[in-house]
């Protein structure tokens, strides 16, 4: 509580004299007398007083009241100025809290005290301030993106040689401040300086895991907390460090597990599928690796395995297929390795992709709509550069080919003919694009036969001469004529009870519209179809 005295200088500061604001502020930035500590009032009663020109203030400022305690209390350029002033009349360290205020908020400085500032900094991190340091290399990555990068003498635009940057960097890493310490680790990492990045990067992560310990001793399954508590900078550093380790000959397997672990913990699903495998002592593909430094733990392989592959990574569901289908595992299951397969396919996995279109070629007896759902995945795989579904195509499906006789025919239809046989035109138009042979055309069921990927062509049950066949879709055009025609038959009875008839009666309307083109090509076209 304070006394006699001290509400007396309260009240003669409170009414404006210098002095007691100068006594008031250092009776609150050491406490004392009655009354507590306190930056926050010490400064407000000090700036108070140096505005009124008390040197001493503005020295007890730049002494005592640490950036922190600033930066939410005052506009920083007016606060700046008093670490300015202390700066300039000899207290180097008053230097580092000027630059930090006025480097922070560039927007509203000039150019002259941001070069000033840039200057202060520089004498503050030659004797030795790894703060400073710090806060200097950055000023020059910040501008280094617009200054050349060809000559090893370029300067960057904050006025350093690159070289004096990564020496700051360098220093102030080398004195412990860990975001500079990050800085070397992911420069190293991208010149792809696997050495360099390992130096840096180990001693930050080994630290992690000291720091963490108890903490994943305590944890079940990934956790926000442990996720915001690590931030993304560590996360990263965590998988890239466990991806180069286990790169090398001879690896260690267990300090690797602990930094995917703590990563993995963290919700990272690079580090969740690099654990999974690890776990499952295989790669991507399924195949062993490690051979001798341990046996597979699927258990928890297949734990994380499925938290990566629920966060998006379809290799996850790849390799969890392959640990069902492995003959060692004691839940051996080819229901649950189709399962993951087709999450993996679904997720644009090529491997899964051809599989999963291997293996529905494979068992088409078994299912008649297989070898739809084979030429699907096959095209999907095909479209991601896989030589063997590209290879595989041929087999399963045809290709979209002009038929003669529909090109002959086409070609005799009139505007008259088009509007008195509208259905009949668009089923010569199909055969046109998609080389249906004359029975195909005139019986084909659009709605049934349109797959989305293929047309499926199976007219068995009203020509029994004909075989069932695919023809892949494969361009915009092509997709936008299924569309327009299937637009036309939408609401239409394409069976024998429709309007258009049984087969007879639909050859018999051919023949009369365009009786020459269909006698001639007649011959051909059943030869073709009993082949």
């Amino acid at each position: 509580m304070a006394n006699r005295e001290d509400l007396a200088i309260i009240r003669a500061a409170r009414a404006g004299q210098a002095e007691a604001q100068l006594t008031l502020g250092k009776r609150y930035l050491f406490g004392g007398n009655g009354l507590p500590q306190s930056l926050g009032t010490a400064f407000h009663w000090l700036e108070r007083a140096a505005r009124q020109g008390l040197s001493d203030a503005w020295m007890l400022i730049a002494q005592h009241i640490p950036y922190e305690v600033v930066m939410p209390l005052a506009q920083p350029q007016e606060a700046a100025q008093w670490y300015e002033r202390a700066f300039d009349a000899g207290q180097s360290k008053a230097g580092l809290v000027f630059a930090r205020l006025v480097l922070g908020n560039v927007a509203q400085i000039s150019a002259d005290l941001k070069r000033k500032a840039i200057r202060a900094l520089e004498v503050v991190a030659r004797e030795g301030n790894p703060d400073a340091q710090w806060l200097l290399a950055q000023q020059g990555r910040d501008a280094a993106p617009q200054a050349p990068q060809s000559a090893a003498a370029q300067v960057d635009a904050a006025g350093q040689p690159a070289e004096e940057v990564h020496q700051w960097t360098q220093k102030a890493a080398d004195a412990g401040i860990e975001q500079a310490q990050h800085a070397l680790a992911e420069a190293a990492w991208r010149q792809s300086d696997i050495s360099g990045f390992v130096q840096r990067a180990r001693p930050l992560a080994d630290a992690l895991l000291r720091q963490y310990e108890s903490l994943m001793a305590q944890l079940n399954a990934p956790a926000d907390m442990l996720a915001s508590s690590l931030g993304t900078q560590n996360v990263v550093l965590l998988q890239r460090l466990a991806r180069v380790l286990l790169s090398g000959k001879r690896p260690d397997l267990l300090h690797v597990q602990q930094l995917l672990e703590l990563a993995a913990l963290a919700n990272d699903r690079e580090a969740q599928l690099a654990l999974g495998l690890l776990y499952g002592r295989m790669d991507e593909q399924g195949e062993r690796v490690f051979s001798g430094q341990g046996s597979a733990n699927y258990k928890k392989a297949i734990r994380w395995l499925t938290l990566a592959g629920e966060q998006g990574m379809a290799p996850a569901w790849y390799a969890l297929s392959r640990i069902y289908l492995k003959p060692e595992f004691s839940q051996r299951n080819l229901a649950d390795v189709q399962h993951y397969l087709e999450r993996a396919a679904e997720m644009g996995h090529v491997a899964a992709q051809l599989e999963c279109g291997m293996s529905a070629w494979r068992n088409r007896r078994d299912d008649p709509a297989n070898d739809v759902r084979a030429l699907y995945w096959l095209q999907k795989a095909a479209a991601q550069g896989s030589e063997q579904a590209q290879a595989l195509l041929g087999k399963v499906a045809d290709r979209p080919l002009p038929a003669e006789w529909a090109v002959q025919a086409r070609a005799q239809l009139t505007r008259e003919l088009i509007n008195a046989y509208p259905f009949l035109a668009a089923r010569i138009e199909l055969a046109t694009l998609f080389g249906l042979t004359r029975p195909e055309a005139l019986l084909i069921d659009l709605k049934q036969a349109d797959c989305g990927h293929c047309l499926m062509v199976d007219i068995r049950a009203q020509y029994a001469r004909s075989k069932r066949r695919l023809i892949m879709i494969e361009t915009g055009e092509e997709r936008g004529v299924l569309n327009r025609i299937g637009r036309l038959f939408e609401d239409v009875d394409c069976g024998p009870s429709g309007p258009e008839g049984n087969y007879r009666q639909r050859l018999y309307r051919l023949k009369t519209a365009l009786p020459d083109e269909v006698d001639a090509g007649e011959e051909n076209e059943d030869q073709r179809i009993e082949a």
